[in-house]
Order: structure tokens, then sequence, then C-alpha cells
């Protein structure tokens, strides 16, 4: 009898603890689904690798009042800026937070794919240690100078620079070979000016770079026209020229393509926004559908309207493949300026 006893014992206990397990896992899976449901459920960050002021701070915080104002998102999004070393030090940082955090985000641009691939490259990270989740808008570069400048055309502006190619300090707000010397770079070749001779000053950010052009420390300034739109109309600085197609709208329609200076050159700006590596499926299922959902509002293409963005809008496999095609053209244009790694 109490052999038997203490096996039934054993049976039952073996039982409860199998049934605990199952219940345990049950729980587990059912926390996890849960979990993507509620995503979001705390507020979001959203960090732009640069100062304030400049493109990817305007964009970043454009995305974030858009999504609170369509009620697409119900928790807030803070915008953090992790300036320094033309977007490098901010993806560092952001890489080095944990890889599978959903909560925190990433607006980088063209200089995630530049500082990897040139030779000088300040970066060992490229858009490969995160995870894409949509192109944004398409930007476009522009050569600018103050409001006093004597120049007033690209063409006069290249006339000087053939003659003399350190006589004038070019700014920008990221590293040389980065995105805004080669806004400025690839018309001054095609212009056929002696780019090794020109004085390149880099700034953290495009705001930086432009404090530094009307504080009268820079002669010229390479930037992305979305960052140039209230200091033209506070009548502080003239567009000689932008790297788009064809003319834009709206604040910037009266400012001539390189093209139109007898320059054949166009650089498109692209920002996008990114997770971590290693996010949560049902994150990046989740900004797949809002991101969609956002691009149609009305409230977005207020936004593009007023910064002069162009929709670039581009889910998270087309963003990918984007990408791929990104980094061979990248690769390109830095062995014509034998720069590449």
């Amino acid at each position: 009898m109490n052999t038997n006893f203490k096996k039934l014992g054993i049976l039952f206990a073996g039982s409860i603890l199998s049934l605990s397990l199952v219940a345990c896992g049950s729980s587990e899976t059912s926390t996890k689904k849960s979990e993507g449901n509620n995503y979001p459920e705390k507020p979001l960050t959203i960090v732009a690798p640069s100062g304030a002021g400049g493109g990817l701070d305007t964009t970043a915080r454009s995305l974030s009042k858009a999504l609170m104002e369509t009620g697409l998102t119900k928790e807030s999004l803070t915008v953090e800026n992790k300036p320094g070393g033309g977007q490098a030090v901010g993806l560092a940082d952001f890489i080095s937070q944990d890889s599978t955090d959903p909560y925190r985000l990433y607006l980088p641009s063209v200089p995630l794919l530049i500082n990897n691939l040139k030779r000088e490259g300040n970066s060992p990270y490229s858009y490969k240690d995160l995870t894409p989740l949509a192109q944004l808008t398409k930007d476009y570069g522009a050569i600018v100078v103050p409001i006093d400048s004597k120049y007033t055309d690209l063409k006069s502006l290249f006339d000087d620079l053939k003659k003399d190619p350190g006589s004038l300090v070019l700014a920008g707000g990221s590293a040389p070979g980065s995105q805004d010397h080669l806004v400025a770079m690839l018309p001054a070749v095609k212009a056929d000016v002696d780019v090794t001779k020109i004085k390149f000053v880099s700034y953290d950010g495009g705001g930086e770079a432009m404090t530094a052009l009307i504080g009268g420390n820079a002669d010229v300034l390479a930037t992305d026209i979305s960052g140039t739109g209230e200091f033209l109309k506070a009548g502080k600085v003239r567009v000689l020229g932008v790297s788009s197609p064809e003319r834009l709208t709206g604040t910037y329609s009266e400012i001539p393509t390189y093209k139109e200076a007898g320059i054949d050159a166009e650089f498109t700006i692209w920002r996008g926004l990114f997770g971590p590596k290693d996010m949560p499926q049902y994150a990046v299922d989740y900004w797949n559908k809002t991101l969609t959902e956002l691009i149609k509002t009305k409230e977005w293409n207020e936004v593009l309207e007023t910064n002069g963005w162009e929709d670039g809008y581009k889910n998270t496999e087309e963003f990918k493949t984007f990408l791929e095609e990104q980094e061979v053209l990248v690769q390109e244009i830095l062995e014509s300026l034998d720069m590449q790694k």
C-alpha cells in the first residue's frame, strides 16, 4: 500500500509540474502576443544624429508632430539630438544600446552609407547594423552664400574658384567626403575646379554650419535645401543653386538648378527611419502599416510642402533594396574623388 501510494504521489507531482510548465509557456506566448498587439504602449525616442536646426532634426520633429496630430501614434515621440562625426557619433551610440528595443528609432541620411565606405571614414557600421523601416523623404543639396555676398549665381562663384580654389572657405555640416561635401564637390568637379584645393570646414550639423556662414566664418555653405527655408524668408542668405533635376516649388521656386547654371550634376538626399538591428517583427509591421497610412494624410503632405521635400516613401522591403543600390552608387562617387576605402 505504501509503495503504491508513493508511486501515485510521484505521478501526481509530475503531472502538476507538467501542467505548470505548460501554463508558463502559454503565459509567455500570451504576453509576447499581447505586447505586440499593444505596441507602442509607452513613449518613443527618435534619435537624430545631428544638432538642432539641421535637416535631420527638422525631419524627426516633423515626423513626430505629424504622427501625433493624425492620431496614428497615441504615445509621444521625443527627438534626441546626437551630433558629431557627420552622423557617426549618433550611429555608434544608437547601436551600443539594446538591439531589441523597439522604443528607440534612428533617423539618418546618406552619410550612413558614406561614412562606412570612404577611405577615411569614421564608422565601422552601416545600414546592415540596423533594421530599415522606411524611406521618408527626398531632399536636395544647395549652395548658399550670405545675403551680402558678391555672388548672385553659381557661374560667378565657380569662375572664381577655377582661378583660385583656395580663395574661399566652404562650410558644411558633415565631414570631408560626406554628404554636404559631395553637394558642392560634384558640381565643382563638373565645372573644372581643382577640388583638392578648396578649403572645406566641417561642422556638427547644418545648423552650426549655417551659423558659421551668417556669422562671417565661411564664404559659402553646402547643405540641404530644406535647412535654408527660414533663413531665406528672413533675408539672411541667398541660395545660388539646388541639386534637383528640376525647379522646386513654394519657397524655393526662384532658385535655379545646377543644370540651369550649365552644370550637369544632380544630388538626391534621402532621409529614412530605422529601428535597432534585432527589432521585433511586430514593431516592424507596426511601422510599415503606420507610415504607409501617414503619407496619405494632409498633415504629412503639408510637412512636405512646407519644407520643400519630395515624397520619397519606400516601405521596409523597398528601402532595403534601395539602400543596396545606393551603396553601389556612393562607392562609385567616392572612387571618382579618390576617397574610397
